[in-house]
């Protein structure tokens, strides 16, 4: 008989919801409620900004949520890291506005500690390409 996991069990997920069918709205109270699969949802905005500036608009003001702030990806990249480099990488004027305006809302040592993760002494200095 083999013997019992110690370790604590995680919650079951579901199923995850399809985010390439939601409307930009839907996505964003999606990730303001923490949903299990904000992340998800952060990333098919995301994925929207080159083309869609509401889109944009909305992931600027979805990166000064606390939760994304602490959210990690890896190492010191937070989902809110994440949704400004994606506004970085689309490179269209609205979504680098709104980029300069959401690193502007990280605190003194964020702000220098993403800087130094994205290699550049100023954010408008960076250019991150997402493969």
């Amino acid at each position: 008989m083999p013997a019992e996991d110690p370790r604590p069990r995680l919650p079951r997920r579901g199923p995850a919801p399809a985010v390439d069918q939601m409307d930009n709205a839907e996505l964003a109270r999606m990730i303001e409620a923490e949903h299990p699969y904000r992340g998800k949802a952060l990333f098919e905005l995301s994925d929207r900004i080159a083309h869609d500036d509401d889109a944009a608009t909305k992931v600027a003001m979805l990166s000064r949520l606390t939760s994304l702030r602490h959210a990690r990806l890896f190492d010191r990249v937070s989902l809110a890291w994440s949704a400004i480099i994606a506004l970085l990488a689309a490179e269209t004027p609205h979504a680098r506005s709104c980029a300069y305006e959401a690193f502007g809302a990280l605190d003194d040592a964020e702000r220098k500690d993403m800087l130094d993760y994205l290699e550049v002494d100023a954010i408008e200095e960076a250019h991150p390409r997402i493969g």
